[in-house]
């Protein structure tokens, strides 16, 4: 049973109950995990602000995508109803999704929750029957009766920068091209790679291959479902599961462990959906993968990718999806894949400049925007990320 409403530390009467008064109040909506995986890269910034109150929200939580509650709860969040929510006048919001953002009150902050704003696909899934070129800067997004909905749009590379001008102009004044926050944790969490290793059971010798999958009948999950237990019959390397959390969500956790039932048996690393995914590409040798950002980032902390399905029809043009294709080999399904796992794109690769043109500055960037927006001095002490999390698969 869902709850009503919630006596949290916003309100008409909150101020006699709460132990630290005259806070700026943040609202992170998660109205999906990968959304919410995201922002957890984001919220870090304000620890140890005293002066800062944060607080979740799943928007429609009734009718969300499975597991999405269960990920604001297993982090320690304070959940308010989406109804309540709403209620409220918020110093700053911060969303890393389009959906519902119109209806809460409060300077809004969004950034994409992938590799960059412009989608890679040529084609929405939600825009007249996946018929209508599309990206992720749209006035239809951005806009909502003649009002710029977000206070900050965060820009991940100047193109973002010229595709806003052509799409939604009334938009520019909201821009900050702040970098990836995601690529930044990634890149600074690389001197932990043998711990990460060791948490998935990799010894030195080992090779471990993370086959990494976005979510869509076109993803390598949905075009070769064999191709998990096909590597692992081959021998001579560990394999990881790394699938998008929208595969989760759709299907169940007992379904995607019934479909990998097999290759598990014979020592499949399933990567949970809510966390493990990053620290996961850091430990790799090898990622098989397809157009999802997962493997753009990939390749873009120096790791050898191969394609193992890539829907070249729907993917934009100089996309960074269409960047990555340009110089990874794709997989030759007739073959045994163990040989065809040579080159590709590695260590000496510009992916990295393709997912941001602000390397290392997004913390700092983004950091001055949250603040500027809450009206308060940005804290005396430097942002810093802290490492990704050891991943702890599902089953080993």
């Amino acid at each position: 049973m869902h709850k009503m409403w919630v006596k949290g530390p916003v309100g008409a009467d909150a101020t006699y109950r709460v132990t630290r008064r005259a806070c700026r109040n943040v609202l992170v909506m998660v109205p999906t995990m990968t959304a919410g995986a995201r922002l957890m890269d984001l919220v870090p910034l304000l620890d140890g602000d005293h002066r800062v109150q944060t607080v979740f929200t799943v928007p429609h939580a009734d009718e969300a995508w499975q597991y999405t509650a269960e990920f604001v709860s297993a982090r320690g969040g304070l959940s308010l109803p989406w109804n309540q929510a709403r209620q409220h006048t918020w110093d700053l919001v911060l969303a890393a999704s389009h959906r519902h953002i119109e209806q809460v009150r409060g300077k809004l902050l969004i950034l994409p929750h992938g590799a960059g704003n412009l989608m890679s696909r040529r084609y929405s899934r939600k825009a007249r029957g996946a018929t209508r070129p599309t990206t992720g800067l749209d006035a239809e997004l951005l806009v909502y009766r003649g009002r710029v909905l977000p206070a900050v749009i965060a820009l991940t590379h100047e193109r973002e920068l010229h595709a806003l001008r052509r799409s939604c102009p009334e938009a520019l004044p909201t821009a900050v091209i702040a970098g990836d926050i995601c690529l930044d944790r990634m890149s600074a969490s690389a001197p932990y790679r043998k711990q990460y290793r060791a948490a998935l059971g990799i010894g030195d010798n080992d090779r471990l291959v993370t086959i990494s999958s976005t979510w869509s009948a076109s993803s390598t999950f949905g075009c070769h479902p064999d191709l998990y237990n096909r590597l692992l019959g081959e021998g001579g390397v560990v394999a990881a599961a790394v699938l998008h959390p929208m595969i989760w969500a759709v299907h169940g956790v007992w379904q995607v462990r019934s479909w990998l039932a097999p290759a598990i048996a014979r020592g499949l690393r399933v990567i949970r959906p809510d966390a493990g995914w990053q620290a996961t590409m850091i430990a790799s040798d090898h990622v098989i993968g397809d157009h999802g950002s997962t493997t753009s980032y990939a390749a873009a902390i120096g790791r050898t990718v191969s394609l193992a399905a890539y829907p070249e029809h729907d993917i934009h043009k100089g996309s960074i999806a269409d960047r990555l294709a340009r110089h990874s080999p794709r997989l030759d399904m007739s073959k045994p894949i163990v040989p065809q796992l040579r080159g590709g794109v590695g260590r000496r690769n510009d992916m990295a400049k393709v997912i941001s043109s602000r390397p290392g500055r997004a913390a700092s960037i983004l950091r001055t925007c949250m603040y500027r927006l809450l009206g308060l001095p940005e804290p005396s002490w430097r942002p810093s990320l802290c490492p990704v999390p050891l991943p702890s698969p599902l089953w080993i």
